[in-house]
C-alpha cells in the first residue's frame, strides 16, 4: 500500500513514519521517500491500522 505524507520532509520523519508503521506490524516493510513524500508499505496490517498509527505519530496520510 502507499501513502502520501506531506509533513514528511527528511530521514527523521521517514524514521518516524517507520517506526510508527512497525508498532502495527513489526514485519512491515517500508520504503520512505522523504524528498516525494511517498511511503511503499509491505503489510499484513489492515491500512486503517496503520493510517490511524501514522496519524497518532504526526504523520496523516494525505
Amino acid at each position: 500500500m502507499q501513502f502520501h505524507i506531506e509533513t514528511m520532509t527528511c530521514g527523521g520523519c521517514a524514521r518516524g513514519v517507520t517506526k510508527a508503521i512497525q508498532s502495527v506490524d513489526a514485519t512491515a516493510t517500508v520504503q520512505a521517500d522523504p524528498p516525494n513524500r511517498r511511503v511503499e508499505v509491505t503489510t499484513t496490517a489492515p491500512r486503517d491500522q496503520i493510517v490511524a498509527a501514522l496519524t497518532e505519530a504526526g504523520f496523516a496520510p494525505a
